[in-house]
């Protein structure tokens, strides 16, 4: 396993609220993000799926429940959104067929997907890698064992900063989405 040693100080992690989805949703106005996530409804409609999501089933895993995060710095700046749901376990997903999800490659571990943004006037400055270090140490997450991103195969800059916070890529051959996904586990797991 590669060893990731942090140059920048973490980001402190504030819980995502309405408030905080106002305060950076002008980062969904960059061409990237709303290419990549969508416009600034896709940070509001977060707020209220953090909420929703918990107990139900997406893509055939069981969401135990949702978290987001705003990154801020020592001054309270928002550098980064960060969240994602824990599931009762991971599994490739490759569609419906008779009203089931079709899943394969199924690790039982208690898993968390993530979906992060960085704000593009900060890019290139590894706050994105901090951010994932930090959600991996935080205590409401403690009982999760495997780290999951799903990352466009073309967005090369997120692939390596996940990859620099010790993500690996599972498949290096995208999704029927076009997606790559990349793990990294609890150490011990």
């Amino acid at each position: 396993m590669k060893v990731v040693r942090d140059a920048l100080p973490r980001p402190a992690l504030v819980p995502f609220t309405a408030d905080g989805a106002r305060l950076i949703e002008g980062w969904f106005d960059h061409p990237e993000v709303r290419h990549r996530l969508g416009g600034r409804e896709w940070i509001h409609r977060e707020v209220r799926l953090i909420r929703e999501r918990p107990g139900q089933d997406f893509r055939g895993l069981k969401t135990l429940r949702s978290h987001g995060w705003i990154g801020v710095d020592a001054a309270g700046t928002a550098l980064a959104y960060i969240g994602g749901d824990v599931y009762d376990r991971w599994a490739t997903y490759h569609g419906e067929h008779a009203g089931r999800a079709v899943l394969s490659d199924v690790d039982p571990r208690r898993s968390m997907g993530l979906a992060y943004v960085v704000d593009p006037a900060r890019w290139g400055e590894g706050i994105g890698r901090s951010a994932l270090l930090a959600v991996l140490s935080h205590p409401d997450v403690a009982d999760v064992e495997a780290f999951y991103c799903g990352i466009d195969a073309d967005n090369l800059a997120s692939r390596r900063c996940a990859e620099a916070a010790g993500f690996t890529v599972l498949d290096p051959e995208p999704d029927w989405e076009g997606m790559l996904y990349l793990r990294r586990l609890r150490p011990g797991c």
